[in-house]
C-alpha cells in the first residue's frame, strides 16, 4: 500500500490490477489509512471509511453499498475520565492500552484466562513505568522506561521468547495429570525444575521479564501474528517466534525456521547499519536502519 500528497492509496500485491497497482479513486482525500488481513480502513476529515480486500478487484466499492461510513469512531465508548490513553495496541482478540502515567491496561496479563470487558490495569507491572505497548495476534510486549521488556500471553509459537514445547518436539514431554492431580501451571513448573526437566510454557498469563541482549536495553518492540521484533539500545535487531515464511529475517538455513530465544539479525551489523525502528505486520517484519557512522576519536 502506498499514499501520495493528494491523500490517494494504491494498493499492489495479489488482487491488484495486470500492471501491479490497483488505484483507488475513492480514497482521494483521505487523511490516514490502515491496512489490515482483509480491510482497508481509511480516515478522512468527517468520517471513516472500510473496504474488503478480498473484493478489491470488483468495481463494487466500498465495503457494502454506500461504504461502510460512521461520522464517529463506531461502537464508541467513553473511558474513565481518569484514564488519560495515550496509545493502544490492539491484537486479534484483545486490546491494550497505554495510559499518560505510564500504566498498562489491557484485557490480558492478569494471571487468569478470563476475558475483560473493560480496561483493567495490569497489575504486575505497577510501579513500573511503560513507554510503548504491542500487541500480537494473541500475545502482548511492552517496554519500560528504563528498557526492560515484558510479555505476555500465548507462546504457542515461541513468540513470547519462552521456552515452547511445540518448536521442541524431540525432547520427552511428560505425562498430563487427570483433574483431580491438576496443579497450577507455577506448580507445575517448579516441579518440573526440581526434577530436571524442560520448563514449557504455552500461555503466560502474567507479564514477564525477557532478557533481550547483555549489556543493552530495549529501544522499542513489535509484535506479528505469531512472532516478535524488538530493536536494542545498541542499534540491533533481535527476532523470534514462527519464522515460516522468513519474517525472522536470519538467513541461509534458518531462513524459514522458528525459535523460541530472541536472536540477532546479523544482516544489519555486517553491513555496518544500525536499525532505528522495526514494524511487523501479521507474517512479515520491516525494518528501518541507517549507515552507523564511525566514532569520533
Amino acid at each position: 500500500m502506498a499514499g501520495e500528497a493528494g491523500g490517494r492509496v494504491f494498493l499492489s500485491g495479489s488482487g491488484a490490477d495486470v500492471n501491479g497497482r490497483h488505484v483507488m479513486p475513492e480514497s482521494l482525500g483521505c487523511l490516514d489509512a490502515v491496512l489490515g488481513e482483509r480491510y482497508l480502513t481509511l480516515g478522512f476529515k468527517d468520517r471513516v471509511a472500510c473496504w474488503d480486500l478480498r473484493r478489491v478487484a470488483s468495481p463494487r466499492l466500498p465495503l457494502v453499498p454506500g461504504g461502510y461510513i460512521a461520522t464517529r469512531p463506531p461502537f464508541y465508548r467513553p473511558l474513565a475520565p481518569q484514564l488519560k490513553a495515550v496509545s493502544l495496541a490492539l491484537g486479534a482478540e484483545h486490546a491494550v492500552l497505554l495510559s499518560g502515567s505510564g500504566t498498562v491496561h489491557g484485557q490480558l496479563g492478569h494471571s487468569g484466562l478470563t476475558p475483560e470487558k473493560e480496561p483493567r490495569p495490569v497489575e504486575a507491572l505497577w510501579g513500573v513505568r511503560i513507554d510503548s505497548v504491542a500487541t500480537g495476534g494473541w500475545h502482548s510486549a511492552c517496554v519500560s522506561a528504563g528498557g526492560d521488556l515484558y510479555v505476555w500471553g500465548w507462546n504457542e509459537s515461541g513468540q513470547l521468547g519462552l521456552p515452547s514445547q511445540a518448536l521442541r518436539t524431540s525432547r520427552p514431554q511428560k505425562k498430563k495429570k487427570s483433574v483431580e492431580e491438576s496443579t497450577s501451571p507455577a506448580e507445575e513448573q517448579e516441579a518440573a525444575a526440581a526434577a530436571g526437566q524442560d520448563v514449557f510454557i504455552s500461555i503466560q498469563a502474567f507479564p514477564a521479564l525477557l532478557d533481550v541482549a547483555e549489556s543493552c536495553d530495549v529501544a522499542t518492540v513489535s509484535c506479528g501474528s505469531r512472532h516478535t521484533a524488538a530493536v536494542t539500545t545498541t542499534g540491533d535487531l533481535y527476532t523470534w517466534g514462527w519464522g515460516g515464511y522468513g519474517q525472522l529475517g536470519h538467513g541461509g538455513a534458518a531462513s524459514s525456521q522458528s525459535s523460541d530465544e530472541p536472536r540477532r539479525v546479523d544482516f544489519f551489523r555486517q553491513r555496518g547499519w544500525k536499525v532505528l525502528d522495526v514494524v511487523c505486520g501479521p507474517w512479515n517484519t520491516f525494518a528501518m536502519a541507517a549507515k552507523e557512522e564511525a566514532e569520533q576519536s
